[in-house]
């Protein structure tokens, strides 16, 4: 018999976190590790998007790490040391700054600030990279009120935020899309 997807445990407004212990669903290590599965889903859908092979195997990867990313923040952290739960790694951010090298090489030089847009999945790209400053911006706030987040966490996704921008541009001049500068009115 197959699993039923739905538990009824939640029904009242409650979650378990890895562990057992229950919160309410509007926690914030709730919201932040939702965010989290939001920014997954947007790369995913850039993976759908993209034409250029390399950089799917690049956002699968980082799908991956995105998922040890939420494990953690889904876990209490008080039980974690008794868990065996996948870990992030200084090399993963290491990668993700090459990459972001590399791609800078091939695009000119910035010399005003872009207007996300000009192609479906440039713009899909931008939304992954702000739903990512989004969960960044949750998971510090988690650490400010005291709770436990592994600090490469914040390190990862803040790069992550910046692949995601070059990625914009990057994937946009494969596309020969221009960029839209911003021009402010004055």
């Amino acid at each position: 018999m197959a699993m039923k997807i739905y538990t009824k445990t939640g029904d009242k407004g409650k979650t378990s976190l890895i562990g057992g212990t229950k919160v309410p669903k509007s926690h914030i290590r709730i919201e932040a590790y939702g965010t989290i599965d939001e920014l997954n889903s947007w790369i995913g859908l850039v993976g759908d998007q993209i034409k250029i092979k390399k950089e799917k195997q690049i956002l699968q990867e980082v799908q991956d790490r995105l998922f040890t990313i939420g494990s953690s923040l889904a876990c209490d952290p008080e039980k974690e040391p008794k868990l065996k739960l996948p870990d992030l790694v200084e090399l993963d951010i290491i990668f993700l700054e090459k990459e972001i090298d590399k791609m800078n090489k091939k695009l000119p030089v910035m010399k005003t600030f872009i207007i996300p847009g000009g192609h479906p999945v440039v713009s899909s790209t931008h939304i992954a990279r702000c739903v990512c400053r989004r969960a960044e911006r949750l998971i510090v706030a988690l650490e400010q009120q005291k709770m436990f987040v592994d600090p490469l966490v914040i390190k990862y996704l803040n790069r992550l935020s910046d692949y995601l921008f070059v990625l914009a541009r990057f994937i946009g001049k494969s596309l020969k899309v221009k960029e839209i500068p911003w021009r402010p009115r004055v």
